[in-house]
């Protein structure tokens, strides 16, 4: 079910459940991040909301956040090559053009995809839409022979990062 809404006054006024459904796609196939957040209405601004949400998140279970870093697609990988990502992750992938990589960037990135995965057990995460293609690679390399606890830690902070840049999106605030 789609829900419209304008204002963080629309969220505030909402039932749980409804509440939960229109902020089910702010965390990548989690509502149980937007279900923890909800006793906490009313929210007075985007940044309180954000908050309850991120603060939801570091206090999951490690089990709980490592399904949460598991929900996330890998950048260019098999899902975007099915068509099967998530609204917010296409137009993510796409706004910095890893939808339409060359042949060689293509190469590069399934190779470091699945040494990332081998490594630290879950996707390489990163808020795109904060970077350019060739900063995205760059981290991604670096990134990748990390230890896996930095790893788990800059990959849910960069969760916190992207849940910010969708609720903007979704409050056109």
């Amino acid at each position: 079910m789609q829900h419209v809404m304008r204002t963080l006054a629309d969220l505030n006024r909402m039932s749980a459940g409804d509440f939960v459904a229109s902020l089910s796609g702010i965390f990548e196939h989690s509502p149980w991040v937007p279900e923890r957040a909800a006793p906490r209405r009313p929210f007075g601004s985007l940044d309180s909301l954000h908050g309850a949400m991120v603060a939801a998140m570091w206090a999951a279970s490690p089990e709980e956040k490592l399904a949460l870093l598991r929900a996330h697609p890998q950048l260019a990988g098999k899902e975007a090559d099915a068509g099967t990502l998530t609204a917010h992750s296409t137009s993510e992938q796409d706004s910095v053009g890893l939808t339409r990589l060359s042949a060689e960037e293509k190469a590069k990135i399934v190779s470091l995809n699945a040494a990332y995965l081998e490594k630290h057990g879950f996707p390489f995460i990163i808020a795109v839409k904060l970077r350019s293609k060739s900063q995205i690679f760059e981290a991604f390399e670096a990134r990748v022979s990390n230890p896996r606890e930095i790893e788990l830690t800059t990959a849910l902070a960069e969760v916190g990062r992207i849940a910010r840049i969708r609720l903007e999106a979704l409050l056109q605030a």
